[in-house]
């Protein structure tokens, strides 16, 4: 990376506001977001909130893309590489006091040799969609996985159409409740192997880094609690996130994770999320 390229981009990264947005950003990727949905988590003013868009995008940190009507603004990724690769190597001349943190990054896979793999789903209730991932997986995924799920604010309990629509589809949801995420953050916690967001409110929660430093995903999708109209329209809502979630675990315990290193595996991770939200 030239000097000159970094120079703007640790200026514009140097303001808390614009460190915010992009930190935000980080945890929707490759996937992006709306300007209202940033402001929203962010708690900013939208005129505020376009000043550090159009400062992120003019030091090549972010881009836009047009979907329909809506802009939707991601990290860009490739410049952010060269940005970490340009503090990393060229500024720190890649000594090893510095590199420690890089290096402890697993290269390969996860080994699928004998192992059950430890997966958490998040979302803000806990009430439907990360309960729909639970089951999904706990059901879909051959015992190779232990499925867990959480919200950053869990409700009271399950919801009683998450609850129809899983029984409807022969999942066991006996042992099915809500609990916070704080309790995977503890120190006695199990730790992960995966971890997925499928709701952007939960991808927008601060997060400390999780231990064992999983592969990450976000798989978004609307809470069909909000869901209003009659009860058989409530219940079709939930329907269709059921078979959305259905869609994406399926593909995920079909992954050759053997044969994957840790690069292609979250790939494989990003792509049925962007692959998946096309098809919803």
């Amino acid at each position: 990376m030239e000097q000159s390229l970094a120079t703007q981009a640790f200026a514009t990264l140097g303001h808390p506001g614009r460190l915010a947005v992009f930190r935000l950003l980080m945890r929707f990727a490759p996937q992006g977001a709306r300007p209202t949905e940033i402001a929203e988590a962010l708690e900013l003013r939208q005129n505020t909130l376009s000043h550090y868009l159009s400062d992120l995008a003019k030091a090549g940190l972010v881009k836009a893309d047009r979907q329909g009507r809506s802009l939707i603004y991601s990290v860009d990724l490739h410049t952010t590489e060269m940005l970490i690769g340009y503090l990393a190597l060229d500024i720190g001349r890649a000594r090893p006091d510095l590199m420690g943190s890089l290096r402890s990054l697993p290269e390969e896979g996860p080994d699928m040799t004998g192992k059950t793999y430890n997966v958490l789903f998040i979302c803000s209730g806990n009430s439907a969609r990360s309960l729909f991932a639970e089951a999904l997986l706990r059901d879909l995924g051959g015992g190779r996985f232990n499925a867990y799920s959480a919200g950053t604010t869990p409700g009271a309990g399950p919801n009683p159409h998450a609850i129809e629509v899983l029984q409807r589809n022969h999942h066991d949801t006996a042992d099915l409740h809500s609990k916070s995420i704080l309790q995977f953050q503890a120190p006695d916690a199990p730790v992960m192997d995966f971890v997925f967001t499928v709701c952007d409110t939960a991808a927008a929660e601060e997060c400390p880094p999780w231990p064992g430093q999983p592969i990450t995903g976000h798989w978004g999708l609307p809470d069909p609690v909000k869901a209003t109209g009659s009860d058989a329209e409530k219940a079709l809502v939930f329907a269709t996130t059921y078979g959305a979630l259905r869609r994406r675990i399926a593909a995920f315990v079909e992954l050759p994770f053997a044969s994957l290193d840790r690069l292609s595996l979250q790939s494989h991770v990003d792509a049925i999320g962007m692959d998946a939200q096309q098809k919803d």
